[in-house]
């Protein structure tokens, strides 16, 4: 079976002012990186906006609402000081949150092995009821509500390597003893949440922090000191990842120093937990990642890895 890349071009309409790191310009450069030779083995498909159920699965349904009518009404408005919208932001995150729902549909019935799906705003700062960190709805764990509701997944399991802590992704499962969510993060860093104490109401949250200056050998201990034994022996029926880039050493709003290598590293060790556990089910959806070439080689890494299943 193939990998699945899921894309649209509603990604580029979700406008900043000049100067905002998460910008169209993150989306043209993968889209370029994946149209090398080496990807043309790729199925690519449109991400189609969600509908609303899905959403409201993770999310308040009130707070659902509000978004929804805020970004309809568009213009240069803001959700917090980070998180801009504009008249194409509604359709940027619906088309976010439903490229990642398609991702699981087709990996849970098997049309494909895995998938990436590389749209914008990202998600996983969303929390139950707040909007904040560049992110609206928390993609990864709809798409976790819908592994479970729709597919019958019984324990989701979700590894966050972006270099800023998921703090929405672990508000939604704090109390939650079906998903496992793990996170590797630099500390002290936006948005201050993340510290290895903080274990949820069922030892189901393992955070990991790293420090600033930390490299890819760091990287590594972690996952295979902690975060790989926990997810294998979680035996998730999906794993998903928040596949966060920020973490580079190029990138301008973190101070870890990964290469495009770690990351092409880490996708192995979780594709090799996948094929024992749960028949190579892996979803990965795009969070940060602010420098384009730091960006770029990552996602390559990311994404040939995925497909060496």
């Amino acid at each position: 079976m193939t990998t699945l890349y899921l894309h649209h071009s509603a990604a580029l309409n979700h406008l900043a002012e000049p100067g905002h790191p998460e910008r169209a310009d993150r989306i043209r450069v993968i889209e370029r990186s994946l149209e090398q030779e080496r990807f043309t083995a790729l199925a690519r498909e449109q991400g189609p906006l969600a509908p609303v159920e899905p959403i409201r699965r993770a999310h308040d349904e009130r707070y659902v609402q509000m978004v929804i009518e805020d970004l309809r009404r568009g213009g240069p408005l803001r959700a917090d000081v980070d998180t801009p919208l504009s008249t194409g932001t509604l359709e940027a995150v619906l088309r976010s949150v439903g490229g990642a729902l398609q991702a699981v549909d087709e990996v849970m019935t098997g049309q494909v092995q895995n998938a990436f799906s590389a749209m914008r705003p990202p998600g996983h700062h969303a929390e139950r009821a707040r909007a904040t960190g560049f992110c609206f709805f928390n993609t990864v764990a709809v798409a976790a509500r819908h592994a479970q509701a729709v597919h019958g997944a019984e324990r989701i399991a979700i590894l966050d390597w972006d270099a800023h802590h998921g703090n929405g992704t672990q508000d939604i499962f704090w109390n939650d003893a079906s998903v496992l969510y793990c996170s590797t993060h630099e500390m002290p860093l936006y948005p201050g949440t993340g510290a290895a104490g903080e274990q949820g109401e069922h030892g189901t949250i393992v955070n990991v922090p790293l420090a600033a200056g930390d490299d890819g050998a760091v990287f590594r201990e972690a996952l295979t000191a902690v975060v790989l034994p926990r997810l294998e022996a979680f035996r998730p029926d999906l794993i998903l990842i928040s596949a966060g880039f920020d973490a580079h050493w190029r990138d301008p709003l973190a101070n870890l120093n990964l290469t495009e290598r770690d990351f092409g590293w880490a996708t192995r060790q979780l594709m090799e937990i996948a094929g024992r556990v749960c028949g190579g089910r892996i979803v990965s959806v795009l969070e940060g990642g602010y420098d384009l070439i730091g960006l770029s080689t990552s996602v390559a890494a990311h994404v040939s890895a995925l497909m060496e299943a």
